[in-house]
C-alpha cells in the first residue's frame, strides 16, 4: 500500500515527521490547501513526467506551472505527463497522492525553486488524503532531489 510505503520511509529516514491523514480529500491543490489550512502555493505538487525513456518527478509550488522552454533547456527534452495507470506503476502512488517518498524504485527527483519561497510546504504522502509538513530543503535532502528552475 502506497501510504504504508511513505510511512515506512519516514520511520526510517525522518521519524520526527508525522504523516497526516485527513478525512477530507487532498487530491488537488485547492483541496489540499483547504484540508491543511495553508495557501495553495504552499502545497508541494509532484508531477510525474517522462523525457524520452526516462521517468522523473518534479516537485513544484502548488500554483507554479511548468515553463516548457526552461524545462526543455534544463532537461534536454520536452516533458510528457504520464497517465494515471503509468503514474501508479512508476511511483506506487495514486494520482492525487503522488510524492517523492516511499517509491518502489529510485527515480530522479527535481525540486523547482518556486518551493524556496516558503519555510514549510505540504506535499502529498502516498494517498489522496495524506500529506506531511516539511521544509523544502529537508524534503529535497531526504529524496536526493536536484534544485532546478523549470517553472514560469
Amino acid at each position: 500500500m502506497s501510504l504504508e510505503s511513505v510511512r515506512a520511509f519516514f520511520a526510517r529516514h525522518a521519524p520526527d515527521i508525522e504523516v497526516i491523514v485527513t478525512e477530507a480529500s487532498s487530491a488537488t491543490v485547492a483541496l489540499a490547501a483547504e484540508a491543511h489550512g495553508v495557501m495553495p502555493a504552499q502545497i508541494a505538487k509532484t508531477i510525474c513526467l517522462r523525457v524520452g525513456d526516462e521517468a522523473m518527478l518534479v516537485v513544484t509550488s502548488g500554483v507554479a506551472r511548468l515553463d516548457n522552454r526552461k524545462f526543455k533547456d534544463r532537461m534536454g527534452g520536452k516533458p510528457r505527463m504520464l497517465g494515471g495507470e503509468e503514474v501508479l506503476a512508476v511511483t506506487s502512488h495514486p494520482p492525487g497522492g503522488v510524492c517523492p517518498f516511499g517509491l518502489p524504485a529510485p527515480l530522479p527527483v527535481y525540486c523547482d525553486l518556486s518551493l524556496k519561497a516558503f519555510d514549510e510546504v505540504v506535499p502529498a504522502a502516498g494517498a489522496t488524503n495524506a500529506a506531511v509538513r516539511i521544509t523544502p530543503q529537508r524534503m529535497a535532502d531526504l529524496v536526493g532531489a536536484i534544485w532546478v528552475d523549470v517553472c514560469q
